[in-house]
C-alpha cells in the first residue's frame, strides 16, 4: 500500500487562530509547521480576562452573535453557521477543559487560568505533529509556481497553503501588500475614554450596573456597567461605544462630548422616585437617603457639587436643589479628551478589506491557498469573548476546507 504523500502547511502567526487551525487540520495529509515572531505563542489568550481567557460569549444564534460585531456582521453569519460558541465549548470540553457560563453570558474555564486553554491548544497541536518554530519573523511570501515560499530572518519554508494570521502588527500588512491585498487603515478599537470632570474626580474605582453613554454628534448611544477609572470612564458601556464608533471618533482626534446617565433609567422617572421617596421619608436627611442605586460616596460628591448640606431634611430640599441633582445623575454632559487603551487588550479596526476574502473557506480570493483569519482581518467584536469566536469559528473553516482538498 503506498503511503500518501503529505502536503505542506505553513501557518504564519502562532495565536488563537494559528493553533487552532493546526489542532483541527488532519495531520495525516498535513505536515503543519507554524512560525511564531515572539519568543512565545498564543500570548493574547494568556492575558485575555484578566489572566482567565474569555474564550466565547454564550450566544447561540448566529444571526444575534454577529450583532457584537461593528465590522464583519454581514461575513460572518455563515461562518457561525459552521462554527459557533457551542460547537467552541463542545471542542474546549472535549479537549478536557471544563468551561462556565457566568451571569454576563461571558464564557471562561472553571480553573478560572488561562492555562487551561493555551495547554489545550498546545496539547492538540503536539498530538496533530504540529512544529512550532518562535522567533521566525517572516520577511516576504512569494508565490513560486503551485507552492509557496515563506522567507523568515533565518530560513526559508515551502509550502502547498499558508494560514496568514499575524494579529495586526503593522509590518505583517506590508507582506500583503505586496501580495495586492487592499488594507483598510487601521485604527483603535476597543478603548476607555479620558475625560477630566468635577462630578467624577476623586471617584476612582466606583462603578454603576446599568449606565446609558450617549454621542450626541453621532447620535449612538451604549448602555451597560461603567465604571470611573484613573483617567476618565470605562466599563462595557463605554467600549461597546468605542468599538461601534471606532472610526468616527479616531476623525475627530478623540475630542468630542458625551452625556452620561449614571442610573440607566429617564429623567422622569428619576424624578417620580426622588418625589416619592421624598414623601415617604420625609424627616431623612439628605445625605443619608438611598434613593437610587448608586454608591454613598457618589451621592456625597454630586450633594457638594450641588452645594446641599447632607444634614439636611428632604422634606426641605427644594425643586432647584432635586433638579440640579438629577441633571447630574441623568443628563451629566461631559468632554472626552484623548482615550487610554482597555488593559493589555489591544484591538484594531481595520485589516484586510473583507471583499477579498470567500467566506466559506476564508480563502483570499486572488490567491488559492492562502488563508486569512483574526485580527489581521477588518473585523473587530465589542470585549466579552467575541473576538476569540471569530478566531475559532474562521480557524475551523479554514481546517475544514484544508482536509477536503487535501483528501480529494
Amino acid at each position: 500500500m503506498t503511503e500518501i504523500s503529505k502536503k505542506k502547511l505553513i501557518i504564519v502567526g502562532g495565536g488563537a487562530a494559528g493553533f487552532f487551525t493546526a489542532a483541527n487540520v488532519d495531520g495525516n495529509l498535513y505536515d503543519i509547521h507554524i512560525l511564531e515572531q515572539a519568543q512565545d505563542v498564543l500570548q493574547k489568550v494568556k492575558i485575555s480576562g484578566g489572566g482567565r481567557c474569555n474564550v466565547s460569549h454564550a450566544c447561540f444564534v448566529p444571526k444575534e452573535l454577529t450583532g457584537f460585531y461593528p465590522r464583519g456582521n454581514k461575513e460572518l453569519l455563515s461562518v457561525f453557521t459552521k462554527f459557533q460558541p457551542g460547537d467552541t465549548m463542545g471542542w474546549f470540553e472535549e479537549h478536557g477543559v471544563a468551561l462556565k457560563i457566568e451571569d454576563d453570558n461571558r464564557i471562561f474555564p472553571e480553573s478560572n487560568s488561562s492555562l487551561s486553554i493555551i495547554t489545550a491548544l498546545m496539547d492538540a497541536a503536539i498530538a496533530n505533529g504540529v512544529k512550532v518554530s518562535t522567533q521566525q519573523v517572516v520577511k516576504s511570501i512569494e508565490k513560486e509556481g503551485d507552492s509557496w515560499k515563506v522567507i523568515t530572518s533565518q530560513n526559508e519554508f515551502l509550502a502547498d497553503a499558508v494560514v496568514y494570521c499575524t494579529g495586526s502588527a503593522p509590518k505583517s500588512y506590508e507582506i500583503l501588500k505586496k501580495l495586492d491585498f487592499k488594507i483598510i487603515d487601521l485604527v483603535p478599537s476597543l478603548f476607555t475614554f479620558n475625560c477630566k470632570d468635577k462630578s467624577i474626580d476623586g471617584l476612582m474605582g466606583t462603578s454603576f450596573p446599568n449606565a446609558w453613554v450617549k454621542l450626541p454628534s453621532l447620535k449612538k448611544e451604549e448602555s451597560g456597567p461603567l465604571l470611573i477609572t484613573h483617567w476618565g470612564l470605562s466599563g462595557p458601556a463605554v467600549l461597546k461605544l468605542s468599538a461601534w464608533c471606532a472610526r468616527e471618533l479616531h476623525d475627530c482626534q478623540y475630542q468630542f462630548d458625551i452625556i452620561v446617565n449614571f442610573l440607566g433609567i429617564d429623567y422622569q422617572r428619576a424624578e417620580e422616585i426622588f418625589l416619592d421617596y421624598k414623601s415617604e421619608h420625609s424627616k431623612k436627611t439628605i445625605g443619608q437617603a438611598k434613593i437610587f442605586d448608586i454608591t454613598h460616596r457618589f451621592w456625597t460628591h454630586l450633594l457638594q457639587l450641588c452645594r446641599i448640606n447632607p444634614e439636611k431634611q428632604i422634606s426641605q430640599i427644594t425643586k432647584k436643589e432635586m433638579l440640579s441633582v438629577l441633571e447630574l445623575l441623568c443628563r451629566n454632559k461631559m468632554q472626552v479628551k484623548g482615550k487610554s487603551t482597555f488593559k493589555d487588550e489591544f484591538v484594531t479596526a481595520g485589516g484586510v478589506d473583507l471583499k477579498e476574502i470567500d467566506f466559506k473557506t476564508m480563502m483570499s480570493k486572488k490567491h488559492p491557498g492562502f488563508y486569512l483569519a483574526g485580527e489581521v482581518l477588518n473585523i473587530d467584536a465589542v470585549t466579552g469573548g467575541f473576538n476569540f469566536q471569530a478566531c475559532w469559528s474562521e480557524a475551523w473553516l479554514i481546517a475544514q476546507n484544508l482536509n477536503q482538498i487535501a483528501s480529494v
